[in-house]
């Protein structure tokens, strides 16, 4: 099977059997998302989401996040991996959102990095997510999936480059979706230590599910 035929069997399948995937932190404005995801680093979007509705009560806009302390953010979100890290994270993305920005989350990946705290996935999270913009985020589900079912070569050894090759093939107005296609197919189903393969509807392409059969 051509890599072609691959990803045209990923995406006839995933339009069928999730045509509504989306993120499952909770928000309800641009800056709430990008603070939820900031939060979500190594983290699980479900302790986030247990976060975020104090704190999003406390600060809901970035011009009260930030006339906070570092300690007022702390104090709401220490349940959440590294928690002293993203306090200070918050507090500065906050502080040059108000300053540079008017307060509003930019829709510009080059403008999204210069704020404190997010990095490249972090901003192809939001322009895809609130901006519906083209954008792939890698994170630890789909660099692994994307190897583990064949989507990427080998080679493809960075974040960044299994995003560029996830792009080169995916068609563009999928894109967005077919992030959350990855990460929810890579919690539920494609689990890193036990792959649910039994319950896979992608085992006719998957490059693992091949090489188990075969042992």
């Amino acid at each position: 099977m051509t890599r072609k035929q691959i990803y045209e069997y990923f995406v006839t399948y995933f339009e069928k059997a999730m045509p509504e995937a989306k993120t499952e932190l909770n928000y309800s404005t641009p800056f709430e998302l990008l603070v939820a995801v900031i939060l979500s680093a190594q983290c699980t979007d479900k302790r986030v989401n247990m976060i975020t509705p104090n704190l999003f009560s406390a600060y809901p806009t970035a011009e009260l996040m930030a006339e906070a302390t570092v300690d007022d953010i702390l104090s709401l979100i220490k349940s959440v991996s590294y928690p002293n890290n993203k306090a200070s994270h918050l507090s500065k993305m906050s502080k040059v959102l108000v300053s540079d920005y008017n307060g509003q989350v930019p829709d510009d990946f080059d403008e999204l990095i210069k704020l404190p705290g997010v990095g490249r996935k972090t901003a192809n999270v939001m322009l895809s997510v609130v901006f519906n913009k083209s954008a792939m985020a890698v994170d630890t589900h789909v660099f692994r999936l994307s190897h583990r079912i064949g989507l990427v070569p080998k080679r493809c050894t960075t974040p960044f480059a299994v995003e560029k090759e996830l792009v080169k093939n995916i068609p563009t107005e999928l894109i967005p979706k077919a992030h959350h296609w990855l990460i929810l197919h890579g919690r539920y189903v494609c689990k890193a230590q036990r792959p649910q393969c039994s319950e896979c509807g992608l085992t006719a392409i998957c490059k693992y599910y091949s090489q188990q059969s075969k042992k």
